[in-house]
């Protein structure tokens, strides 16, 4: 299997560029910032990372809200600059994947500029228009993520335009296609330029109902988010008309008729629908795209039983496609804190990286995750996430997972700025900054280092099947079986030790060390287990 494509198996290091390291003083982080550390990423073991989005824009939603596909804004760098990351990061043996938002612009790109101006210009159609209902109100009952009516009036038109997300971020009409043909040659800009893949975000978001028919309200006992709070009123509905729409599977296969011709290139999409598992082995099915991930494990719930299941209901439904797996993200909070309920520690650190980099999959970890970064409390006046301002303080956003990376202990904000940063740093990041963990053995730092080396070395842990064992809370146990090789891993996701009595067939069984984490022992067919402890042994 040596012979799998580098996206199998590979773990992504996502950088969010505003928090990684500001190289010009105006705090906010930089491309040149991100080729300064691009040493210290390789150093990691990784084996890729994803650029979250450095295109030109007003910064609405912090770059989500793009107004030209094909430029860098100049609070990033510039496209000289983004060619000079490509290189190093390729030559420390780095593939990058940058993300591409497709199914939505910002208000200031030129295509929308156009569109809103009249019903009759070229562009009239390239976005979601619908006129009023009789009474002046929204032509339906679709909600913004952020908050209130997905749909926003142009007075120039006389007609409103849909926004799934902030009123500055229009829909994109896929059902045109010339929007769809001008969406791919984007995407081939980057192409030609040699990035490796693309994260796409909400890419179940292009298509739309033209029937524009009313989402049906749901329970209040179903009322769970997939990335958004439950007092949010998004999560009043079920949203079967907004989003993941059949017509979205043509232009996945035209997405990855187009990634073809680029031998190498990968796209990973993200996916929050109703059924986001479902969806997620859809989209991956044979001529779309080559990986899906969803927000499944990006939840409250961390027991085994949660982690078990939605493996087990993936891989029941992903016959053909491949996974990816992510704990944490900048939309998030971070896994520390919202796993580890208050009880941070290195070992636990460690340990819910390694967990993720067991399943069968790729992975997405983000940055400060090898530091161990628990979530920041910021105060209202702090805040820029409009999401956050909106909510707060039922939701306090996503700021407190995207403050700046701490490099250095003993300079001006941990050595991220030598300005005001976008974002404080903690003052507990700081005692975990790069310069106080690297050359510490026992720190979180080095012993992510050392999980990554191990793994890459086992290519049943990157490439193996997965099959789950029966175990009781908070034990989670499975095989990865790749040819003749297959490995027993066994997490304590608990703080107090665990005794468990293995599988008969499990008899014959020899520990492998070196993976860094704490260790069990073996007696007979028991399986002692500290707190947070992991064990992994080859099954003869």
């Amino acid at each position: 299997m040596t012979d799998a494509p580098w996206w199998r198996g590979a773990v992504t290091y996502q950088i969010y560029p505003r928090s990684f390291l500001d190289t010009d003083g105006d705090g906010v982080g930089d491309l040149p910032g991100i080729i300064a550390r691009l040493d210290y990423v390789a150093s990691l073991g990784v084996d890729a990372i994803w650029v979250a989005p450095f295109f030109k824009s007003p910064m609405a939603d912090f770059g989500y809200d793009i107004a030209d596909y094909r430029d860098v804004d100049p609070l990033f760098g510039t496209l000289a600059d983004f060619d000079a990351l490509l290189e190093k990061a390729h030559g420390l043996g780095l593939k990058v994947m940058i993300d591409q938002v497709l199914s939505h612009t910002s208000a200031e790109h030129a295509w929308f500029r156009e569109s809103r101006q009249s019903r009759d210009n070229p562009k009239a159609d390239w976005y979601v228009w619908a006129d009023a209902k009789d009474d002046g109100s929204a032509p339906n009952n679709w909600l913004s993520l952020f908050g209130g009516s997905a749909w926003q009036w142009e007075p120039r038109r006389g007609q409103y335009y849909l926004h799934n997300f902030l009123t500055s971020q229009p829909d994109l009409n896929f059902h045109h296609a010339e929007v769809r043909a001008a969406i791919l040659d984007s995407v081939r800009f980057w192409l030609d330029k040699g990035v490796d893949g693309f994260r796409l975000d909400a890419i179940n978001f292009c298509f739309h109902d033209r029937q524009l028919r009313d989402n049906p309200p749901k329970p209040k006992d179903k009322r769970v988010g997939r990335g958004f709070s439950p007092d949010n009123p998004y999560a009043f509905q079920y949203h079967y008309f907004n989003n993941t729409q059949p017509e979205n599977l043509a232009f996945l296969g035209e997405l990855r008729a187009l990634m073809d011709g680029y031998p190498g290139a990968t796209t990973l999409g993200e996916i929050s629908s109703e059924d986001s598992l479902a969806t997620m082995a859809e989209y991956t099915r044979p001529g779309r795209l080559h990986m899906g991930y969803s927000f499944e494990l990006l939840t409250d719930d961390f027991s085994a039983a949660h982690i078990r299941g939605t493996v087990q209901t993936l891989e029941a439904q992903m016959t053909e496609g491949w996974p990816c797996w992510a704990i944490s993200n900048h939309d998030v909070e971070r896994v520390l804190t919202r796993w580890g309920k208050g009880r941070s520690s290195a070992s636990l650190a460690n340990l819910l990286t390694a967990m993720v980099c067991s399943l069968r999959g790729s992975v997405c970890v983000y940055q400060g995750e090898e530091l161990g970064l628990t979530e920041a409390e910021l105060p209202f006046e702090a805040l820029q996430d409009p999401y956050g301002i909106a909510f707060w303080p039922q939701f306090k956003g996503r700021d407190g997972c995207r403050t700046p990376m701490p490099w250095s202990d003993d300079a001006a904000h941990a050595g991220f700025s030598q300005g005001t940063p976008w974002l404080p740093v903690p003052d507990e990041h700081r005692e975990l900054a790069v310069s106080r963990q690297d050359g510490d053995p026992h720190s979180v730092l080095n012993g992510f280092r050392t999980f990554m080396h191990w793994r890459q070395s086992r290519p049943a842990m990157r490439w193996g099947d997965i099959a789950f064992i029966d175990t009781v809370e908070p034990v989670l146990a499975f095989t990865r079986h790749l040819a003749e090789r297959t490995v027993l891993v066994v997490f304590n996701l608990g703080d107090a030790p665990v005794s468990i009595d293995l599988p008969d067939e499990l008899a014959r069984l020899h520990p492998l060390d070196g993976h860094g984490l704490l260790s069990g022992s073996l007696e007979g067919s028991r399986l002692q287990l500290p707190g947070y402890g992991a064990w992994f042994a080859g099954v003869a």
